[in-house]
């Protein structure tokens, strides 16, 4: 049966979030997509695939923003089953190592993709609450973000960020317990050739990503009980 899927952080087209939103549009899902800036590749996917796709401009870091996306959702959708906290930023020095970073970048990059997830779920959970199944809510983490498993010395922002992705996933964990018709995960999607450069060495690309987290994700929407930082495989991944 399909359902109403909504996916941020979906404008570049070489991407995890794009290839989600060309995924579960192949499946037959109706999608939508939210971009900060307005993202030609997702127009063109429009264009192919009409009323099942709808582009929301939204950017997580605006309270403001989200709460109007919200608004905007609402005209076309009444309930969304799925919902994909992809978007995330890095700032200038993020592969710089410690010494060498401007620790002034780091509040920006946590408030963006680690509170900006929170204040989507947050705006969007009376939606998710109408869905007539199980819905489902994934945070995409990373392996960055564990701190039992932290061997960098550079990525600063972005595993700081994504460590309290992951404890804000936790929190919800325990604020949906008891709710049946709730779940949520935080999710390292693997290894995957996101940055669109010919030379990255990762062994997925985007698209084939896309496609093993989807049906993931349907495996996992009623598993209340197991680990809730996983792999891309479903396995648990050490906070």
């Amino acid at each position: 049966m399909a359902q109403n899927v909504m996916i941020t952080g979906t404008g570049r087209n070489y991407a995890l979030g794009y290839n989600m939103v060309l995924r579960y549009l192949e499946n037959g899902d109706y999608v939508i997509a939210t971009v900060r800036n307005e993202s030609q590749e997702l127009n063109q996917l429009k264009q192919m695939y009409g009323e099942q796709l709808h582009i929301v401009m939204m950017d997580i870091g605006s309270t403001e923003s989200v709460l109007r996306a919200k608004e905007m959702v609402e005209t076309v959708v009444d309930h969304i089953d799925l919902l994909i906290n992809n978007a995330v930023t890095v700032s200038a020095d993020c592969d710089k190592e410690f010494f060498d970073t401007n620790l002034d970048y780091i509040a920006h990059t946590v408030d963006v993709s680690a509170v900006g997830p929170l204040r989507v779920i947050q705006a969007f959970y009376p939606l998710l609450a109408k869905s007539m199944q199980t819905a489902l809510i994934i945070n995409i983490s990373s392996e960055a973000g564990s701190i039992g498993k932290c061997y960098r010395t550079n990525l600063i922002d972005y595993g700081m960020a994504k460590a309290a992705l992951n404890m804000g996933t936790m929190n919800l964990v325990n604020v949906l317990k008891d709710d049946e018709k709730m779940n949520i995960f935080c999710v390292h999607p693997g290894w995957i050739r996101t940055d669109g450069k010919p030379d990255n060495q990762a062994p997925l690309s985007s698209y084939d990503a896309a496609e093993i987290l989807r049906k993931l994700f349907e495996e996992k929407r009623n598993d209340k009980t197991g680990p809730r930082f996983i792999t891309n495989e479903g396995e648990e991944y050490p906070f």
